[in-house]
């Protein structure tokens, strides 16, 4: 199986696919599930700095308990779990109660497939296409949980940074794929991702007395400068600040926000350290080309 997967860029990417497709339905548990444990976590500390005792409450992780409809509380089985398929034989509604069932659920499914996929077919069957794919997932589970709640956990963010040293440590560089950087490139980009936020952030509050983005996104950058090294640090922090910048304009434009509301960072960051993972090197290449041959 091995073999046939190493020869076959077609097969890697079809497997991916559908492992991706697996997560994508456990990433919809973690961006939903990640913020609510966090704020029951805070109301636990909150109320033990205030000397009391906080009260038992239900288990609540990303396994326990059984995802159920949130309307009726009818737990969703097995089959009716089944990633994309089950969405459209149920017609996008609660198979008891006939709620509707949000269209981003099978969207973050299909995303997760495709993106996975789309990793695996370019850089093949290796150890390098793996961790670039788990990556992936990670980027999508926090662009999602910072739409929703402009949250970036350091549950996630932390483990991803410091996955990413691991990787550039244990393995060899990597010479025709992205993915690992040497580990001298991964350990300056977390320096300089986390540091280059940090002090745009400080400048910003010096000279407004407000908090341009939070903390979450320093932590986010430092980890991609781990997984991709210092390298693609500039062309991924320009271009997620002139898409963020962008669809700011349009929706203050379209009336949808609001001018001075916070908007969420993560989701640009992500997007733009996912596409510098897949075709960085060749944007970085095209434009230097324009200058002639060094």
């Amino acid at each position: 199986m091995i073999e046939l997967l190493s020869s076959s860029a077609l097969l890697t990417a079809v497997v991916a696919l559908v492992v991706g497709l697996l997560v994508g339905s456990f990433l919809n548990v973690v961006i939903h599930r990640v913020p609510l444990m966090m704020e029951r976590s805070w109301r636990r500390e909150c109320l033990e700095l205030d000397g009391k005792t906080a009260p038992d409450e239900p288990v609540f992780n990303l396994l326990e308990p059984r995802s159920a409809c949130p309307g009726c509380k009818a737990p969703i089985t097995a089959p009716q779990n089944i990633p994309l398929l089950s969405y459209l034989f149920l017609r996008g509604k609660c198979a008891s109660c006939k709620r509707p069932i949000g269209l981003r659920y099978p969207l973050v499914e299909l995303l997760t497939g495709v993106l996975s996929a789309l990793v695996a077919y370019k850089f093949g069957f290796s150890w390098s296409t793996g961790a670039a794919i788990v990556l992936t997932w990670f980027l999508i589970a926090l662009a999602f949980i910072d739409i929703d709640t402009q949250l970036l956990p350091d549950s996630m963010t932390l483990p991803l940074l410091w996955i990413g040293l691991l990787i550039a440590l244990v393995l060899p560089a990597a010479t025709g794929a992205r993915l690992p950087v040497d580990l001298r490139s991964a350990v300056i980009g977390a320096m300089a991702g986390y540091l280059s936020l940090w002090l745009v952030f400080q400048l910003f509050r010096l000279v407004t007395g407000k908090e341009g983005m939070g903390y979450g996104d320093f932590k986010l950058l430092a980890a991609l400068g781990a997984w991709l090294g210092w390298q693609m640090l500039l062309p991924l922090v320009i271009g997620a600040a002139g898409v963020g910048a962008i669809v700011g304009i349009v929706a203050i434009v379209l009336g949808q926000r609001a001018k001075g509301v916070p908007m969420a960072f993560g989701p640009y960051l992500a997007a733009s350290g996912w596409l510098m993972l897949y075709v960085g090197p060749e944007l970085v290449g095209s434009y230097l080309s324009l200058y002639g041959p060094r």
